[in-house]
């Protein structure tokens, strides 16, 4: 329950610092003779701070029932 808590932790600071994830899709264009040309686009994931907030909480909370458990 502890690890769980620190995950939530810490993929809560990421969405709010970085705002999201990215999603990256490769596509490969036709040959052109000798070249080989790949065309890669970045969607960016766009995740609500509020949900960050949220997961951060959960995770404290995992975190202080886990400590308390332990005791």
């Amino acid at each position: 329950m502890k690890i769980t808590g620190i995950v939530l932790i810490l993929a809560g600071l990421a969405v709010i610092l970085c705002g999201g994830f990215f999603n990256t899709s490769h596509s490969q264009v036709p040959d052109m003779g000798l070249m080989q040309v790949d065309d890669t686009e970045n969607y960016p994931l766009g995740i609500p701070p509020i949900l960050g907030i949220a997961a951060i909480a959960a995770g404290g909370a995992l975190v202080y029932k886990a400590r308390q458990l332990a005791r």
